[in-house]
């Protein structure tokens, strides 16, 4: 039976099959925790924990993917992929979703809709990707 990850890979499609690299999913993880924390400094403008929150979401989410042997092509299908690679629902992807579309509202638009609501939701989704990913086994695939 063929995954959904391998229906997603291959020529013209949005997933690239490249062998796991502990290395690489190690600093993803690191990378991603690290934004986490930051995110959580209210000190910092609403628009820079955004910019945090969402950043360390796409490193956690990309490590996961990466541990299964995979790229994305791009950005969201990490998002998409959780219940696949982590094995999260539709409660942590939406709120992935929908900070997916602020950014690029933001990056592409120049409207800067960021609202606390969103980082806190941001935070707390990466908090459960993290908690999945430090319950993984430590054999580093999938």
């Amino acid at each position: 039976m063929t995954s959904p990850l391998e229906n997603l890979a291959g020529p013209g499609k949005p997933l690239k099959a490249e062998p796991p690299d502990a290395k690489e999913f190690a600093g993803l993880k690191r990378s991603g925790l690290a934004r986490l924390a930051d995110a959580a400094n209210a000190t910092l403008s609403l628009e820079s924990r955004f910019d945090l929150a969402y950043n360390a979401a796409h490193a956690l989410c990309l490590a996961a993917l990466r541990r299964h042997g995979y790229r994305s092509v791009n950005r969201y299908i990490v998002f998409q992929l959780l219940p696949h690679t982590l094995g999260l629902g539709p409660e942590v992807w939406r709120v992935l979703a929908k900070g997916h579309e602020v950014r690029n509202r933001s990056e592409y638009g120049g409207l800067s809709d960021v609202d606390e609501r969103i980082v806190i939701d941001l935070i707390a989704a990466c908090r459960s990707i993290a908690a999945k990913l430090d319950a993984l086994p430590l054999d580093g695939g999938s």
